[in-house]
């Protein structure tokens, strides 16, 4: 027999693969199941070997559903759009179409290097015109319903990739891609209203099978809570400013208000304002400060007092000072906040820094002026007029009617989410199918005009000013109204990367339909998602927007149900070999190709596999993929010691339904680590046998096929089995084959052991008394001794007392 060469076999059956498409999906009778990983962005470096770990995980559980007669819908594409490209089509003088194309043609090459079972005829790429033709469509319908709005707002500007950025894209004030500085910029921006989807983004959560934290951070970043509006008079003023509190039992201790730097009241009473200078100057400090520093990283308190502008307190009817501070968001509630500082940290902060009054209203603390008593979600009312001596809970219903009564307050729910930044001042993203007409304002074009294609550019940099440089092309700009036939404009902005991510998975369900986004027939088949897995890193970005899309989908009847993914997993990260995350600037990368060359794509992906809990992160070692490798060898060598048996070894019966059990199970619970390790243990025992049936072998190259399927299938053709492993079923197990009817019983002679037994499991101490007193073990302590006493409890101790 050949000695085990990945080289020779694993190239053969990816074209055997090719060549006979077992793993196409069609619509059929059988039950089906559809499995989504999330889609690449084919970048310039390729895989890393953190990409195969999810594409693993989801192939085995695909590769064994196949074998149990599921219709699977497992395939791949490419989210492609994107800043990386357009920057190094800029830097290299390349159109970005050209880099997409040599990406992805890297990426495919690599992926089918590692055999994955994709249905490649699904194949989809979010730059391709005929799929971005459904993403400008699905925008379209959202501006008909208006959804889609365009406004005037500060926005998150990197001053690198000279482009807006969403709250999610601002990671520690910096740019998530290029790492640049974030600025705040006043711009005209089309904004999608995701949070008129909040509640039901939050309460849809129910009915799905995501893990809890993938759901806990769901509600987090949309961050629903219920309060007040409350308004506050202002001193000698007729006017109020609105603030909303989710705690207005706690009014009584509001000694001082906030307000956002980009409140409209500094412009409408910049003549009563006597400071207005100095707050100015704070405003443009403010400026250069992104919403993360502002908010999360924001230590030190700072902020102006309004000097000539004042509030009064309704309850207490005292004069309150009005501050402007950085912490206060304009988008967030109404851009002011009543502070308590007594019962906040952040407000406790400010007023120690300003000089502001401290009052307890929740007691529980031991001196408010020395450290804020937060702990208030339970406790008794103080310094509060009619509701002192009231609990919390009794407190907040007090108040609440009592401000709805006298006409200055109505309860609120708020939410942290905000409306989604859609425009993108770049080239390389979907065109916005909108023109601005003198007459009509913002028309869509007519759908028959889909796609509106990205016209051909010689140089992609935004203007200076940070505009689109489509604004740049004339006959691209100028255009007629669809409505009027008067002068109009094209929108010279693109869409962000996540549009195309948004809906992908149902085109995959429909790849080449050209007349709908997929057929009716192919979305009821198909749809929803049996189970996705992605990462973690996206579970406030692509997960949340992909679920606003799809709610509106069904709003409208393009698809039937609420949610588009029945169950949501995650998976931890392959961290480089010294513990750290993988990047090309610690030098830890190690590159699939690399191990592929040197241990084979089965070694690889049993190790990806075998690399501890799944949902953890995992460092990377070579002498783990290298153990892989040998365990692979053994695999290969059971050729030689097998015979012609048609039938389980008889020995080895309980053993091989106990393997099947558990990998069927761990398989389906991402526990493919003691799968693993069991199919290890199986193969230790058969070579103690030294001798195994065909069936034994068939069976085990079967459970191992989902993990290393390119050496089961070689060696499945060596032996001169029937077809091919993929045209098999999965093996069923014996649950009563798996019970063990016989324990190992350990002896104690005065509570230490001295020997073992193997008994019934069910068996009474006189059962095996004389077996035990025989034992050589047992016998030469017991020799000559009195037996004082002989305690047995079945199933777990055996202690012979002697003197």
């Amino acid at each position: 027999m050949k000695n085990y060469n990945p080289k020779e076999i694993e190239k053969k059956w990816q074209d055997i693969w090719d060549e006979k498409k077992p793993f196409k999906s069609e619509i059929n009778d059988k039950k089906k199941f559809y499995a989504l990983i999330e889609f690449p962005y084919p970048s310039g470096q390729g895989l890393h070997v953190g990409h195969p770990r999810p594409y693993t995980a989801m192939d085995v559980v695909s590769r064994k559903r196949r074998l149990q007669g599921e219709n699977v819908l497992f395939t791949m594409g490419w989210d492609a759009f994107g800043l990386p490209t357009e920057n190094y089509a800029m830097k290299n003088k390349i159109h970005p179409e050209e880099v997409t194309k040599m990406n992805i043609k890297n990426f495919k090459k690599q992926l089918k290097s590692i055999g994955f079972s994709f249905d490649w005829d699904r194949e989809i790429n979010t730059t391709d015109p005929n799929y971005y033709k459904w993403t400008q469509w699905i925008f379209m319908k959202m501006f008909e319903k208006g959804l889609a709005y365009k406004t005037e707002m500060p926005i998150n500007f990197c001053t690198s990739c000279k482009v807006g950025l969403s709250n999610e894209e601002v990671v520690g004030g910096c740019c998530e891609r290029c790492g640049g500085e974030v600025i705040h910029k006043v711009k005209n921006q089309w904004m999608l209203k995701i949070t008129e989807y909040a509640d039901r983004l939050i309460d849809d959560l129910e009915d799905v099978d995501f893990i809890d934290r993938v759901k806990t951070q769901q509600i987090n970043w949309i961050g629903r809570s219920y309060g007040m509006e409350v308004k506050f008079k202002l001193k000698n003023v007729d006017d109020t400013l609105l603030v909303y509190t989710t705690r207005p039992d706690t009014i009584f201790g509001a000694t001082y208000m906030v307000i956002s730097p980009e409140h409209p009241f500094l412009n409408k009473y910049v003549e009563k304002i006597k400071n207005i200078s100095e707050i100015n100057d704070y405003i443009k400090e403010v400026e250069k400060k992104s919403e993360f520093e502002r908010t999360e990283m924001n230590k030190d308190k700072t902020g102006v007092k309004i000097d000539g502008l004042s509030a009064v307190n309704p309850c207490t009817n005292k004069e309150i000072p009005i501050f402007i501070s950085d912490y206060v968001l304009m988008t967030y509630g109404s851009g002011a906040i009543m502070a308590v500082p007594a019962h906040d940290t952040r407000d406790f902060d400010f007023a120690k820094k300003f000089g502001c009054d401290i009052v307890e209203v929740v007691s529980g603390g031991e001196n408010v002026q020395e450290k804020p008593y937060t702990d208030t979600e339970t406790g008794i009312m103080v310094n509060s007029d009619f509701l002192n001596g009231l609990s919390v809970k009794d407190a907040k219903e007090k108040i609440f009617e009592y401000l709805s009564k006298i006409g200055i307050g109505n309860k609120k729910t708020n939410f942290k989410l905000r409306d989604w930044v859609f425009s993108r001042q770049r080239y390389w993203g979907e065109p916005i199918p909108l023109v601005n007409c003198e007459n009509c304002g913002w028309v869509a074009i007519p759908e028959e005009e889909l796609p509106l294609k990205l016209p051909e550019l010689e140089s992609f940099e935004p203007t200076e000013t940070g505009e689109s440089p489509l604004s740049k092309i004339d006959e691209f700009v100028n255009c007629t109204c669809p409505k009027c036939g008067g002068k109009a404009k094209r929108e010279t902005d693109t869409m962000p990367q996540w549009a195309g991510s948004s809906w992908y998975y149902l085109r995959y369900m429909d790849p080449n339909n050209d007349k709908e986004i997929a057929s009716k027939e192919a979305l009821d088949y198909f749809g929803p998602v049996d189970w996705y897995n992605g990462g973690m890193e996206h579970t406030t970005l692509h997960l949340l927007y992909s679920r606003f899309w799809h709610k509106f989908l069904y709003d409208i009847g393009v698809v039937s149900t609420k949610e588009p993914y029945l169950k949501r997993t995650s998976h931890g990260m392959i961290l480089g070999e010294n513990g750290e995350k993988m990047s090309k600037s610690r030098g830890n990368v190690i590159n699939p190709d690399e191990m592929i060359d040197k241990y084979g794509a089965d070694a690889l992906r049993c190790y990806e596999m075998f690399l501890g809990d799944f949902e953890r992160s995992a460092s990377w070692s070579d002498g783990g993929i290298n153990g892989c490798r040998k365990f692979l060898e053994r695999v290969w060598k059971l050729q030689d010691i097998t015979n012609s048996s048609k039938e389980i070894t008889k020995s080895l019966e309980k053993s091989i339904h106990k393997t099947i059990k558990k990998v069927s199970q761990d398989f389906e619970t991402l526990k493919f680590n003691t799968a693993i390790a069991q199919l290890m243990t199986l193969i230790n025992e058969y070579y103690s046998l030294g001798e195994i049936s065909e069936k034994d072998l068939k069976i085990f190259l079967i459970l191992l096929n989902p993990v290393s399927p390119h050496i089961t299938e070689e060696i499945w053709e060596n032996m001169k089995f029937d077809d091919y492993i993929f045209s098999q079923t999965w093996p069923q197990y014996d649950e009563s084959k798996t019970i063990d009817t016989e324990i190992e019983m350990p002896i104690q002679i005065n509570g230490k052991v001295r020997a073992t037994l193997t008994i019934s499991k069910d068996a009474k101490f006189e059962d095996f008394k004389e077996e035990l007193y025989e034992n050589e073990s047992v016998r030469k302590f017991v020799e000559g001794k009195n037996i004082v006493k002989e305690i047995f409890v079945p199933g777990k101790i055996c202690n012979i007392v002697i003197k």
